[in-house]
């Protein structure tokens, strides 16, 4: 059965078992095999979606190129997407059949004591994603010969249709394009979160971003949202200040350029004493330090969004910590994703938020082991990658 050409394929396969195309990641750093999978029905509490576009994050390059665990093989990477709901499973209140969604590695559940404080986005009831369904530990696909295909960050986008979780999802606004809706999945939400909730960047402040991949740019975009007078880009690659300066960059340092100097001073003598706000967005511990060293003592603010290997621990000077300069973290940006996926796509329509610029290639779904060449050859932000040919 055709999975995309028939208008009437939610009503005829609700219930059933779909036959789809996906990509598969079967041995790490090997290319995916785009191949006929099936896709279970929806359980309880579980939405069975189909694809409409979905766009590569560094977070599958990394998984994809990872040999021991958490990596799990054969496996449908994929965690940034946009899709219809073409049926539910029982007790599933908040979507029906037809309405677009957008899933998320973050889950909010709207139970538990997490879900309903305001100084968190972390759920305690599905604190993290899962290579199943998080409810059952079981799988949704299985190949035509039946063996199990492992989930991807409770989502898995790379294929036809995916199920997932109703924690997972939040319905949208259809008046968005799917393209740019698809990046308040994961990556930019991450970004901008990480300026507007985490860190709370004031009006006329001043920022340093470590790392000009996507997220820094988003976390770039999203200190422009919220008046930062400055916003100091932090980066080898020299092209990324021009990049940047379309989301708000002011300055430009190269670690490279710093003649005898590190990164922190010479942010601090750029500065008067530090920035206000700092974030790394790499994943190395050097930085996460060096990103601290350079904020300003008595308010500075330091947040991590990249994550290193695990184990390995940050080491901080006793006395900065004690004269105000603080560290923390950012999940998903601390947004709500029920909640502040909303907040962004209004703030799209009325022509404040960004998401245009971000995509820099957009390709068929058969092309999508292109994707993954471009963002290792570093010659893309976000790739969209359309699951039809319409």
């Amino acid at each position: 059965m055709a999975a995309m050409d028939d208008e009437k394929l939610p009503s005829e396969s609700r219930g059933k078992p779909i036959r789809c195309r996906a990509a598969v990641s079967r041995k790490p750093g090997e290319p995916l095999v785009i191949e006929e999978i099936m896709v279970a029905p929806p359980m309880p509490h579980e939405v069975r979606i189909r694809i409409i576009c979905t766009s590569l994050c560094h977070t599958d390059l990394s998984f994809w190129k990872m040999k021991d665990f958490p990596a799990i093989f054969p496996r449908i990477l994929g965690h940034e997407a946009i899709g219809v709901v073409e049926s539910v499973g029982e007790d599933v209140n908040e979507v029906t059949e037809g309405d677009t969604v957008i899933p998320t590695f973050v889950s909010e559940c709207g139970e538990c004591a997490d879900c309903k404080s305001t100084r968190s986005n972390l759920c305690a009831k599905f604190p993290r994603p899962s290579n199943f369904m998080p409810r059952y530990g079981t799988s949704r696909f299985t190949d035509l010969s039946g063996e199990v295909l492992y989930h991807f960050l409770s989502v898995s986008s790379f294929t036809e249709y995916t199920v997932v979780d109703i924690a997972h999802i939040t319905k949208i606004d259809t008046a968005i394009p799917p393209s740019r809706a698809c990046l308040l999945s994961c990556g930019v939400s991450t970004g901008v979160g990480a300026a507007w909730r985490t860190a709370k960047v004031e009006k006329g402040s001043t920022v340093a971003i470590f790392g000009l991949g996507s997220i820094g740019l988003a976390v770039a975009e999203g200190a422009r949202l919220c008046g930062a007078a400055r916003i100091i880009g932090v980066d080898v690659n020299r092209d990324k200040f021009e990049i940047g300066k379309k989301f708000g960059l002011t300055d430009f340092v190269d670690p490279a350029n710093c003649e005898n100097n590190s990164v922190s001073e010479v942010i601090k003598e750029m500065t008067g004493g530090g920035a206000d706000y700092c974030f790394e967005c790499v994943g190395l511990i050097s930085l996460m330090q060096e990103a601290y060293a350079c904020c300003r003592k008595g308010w500075g603010k330091t947040v991590v969004l990249g994550m290193d290997k695990p184990g390995l621990q940050v080491t901080l000077p006793s006395l900065d910590i004690i004269l105000g300069k603080t560290l923390t973290g950012s999940l998903f940006g601390g947004l709500k994703p029920k909640s502040d996926i909303a907040v962004l796509i209004n703030r799209y329509k009325d022509k404040e938020l960004q998401l245009d610029e971000f995509v820099t290639h957009e390709i068929r779904f058969e092309e999508i082991n292109k994707a993954f060449d471009l963002l290792i050859e570093g010659k893309c932000l976000r790739c969209v990658i359309y699951m039809t040919n319409e």
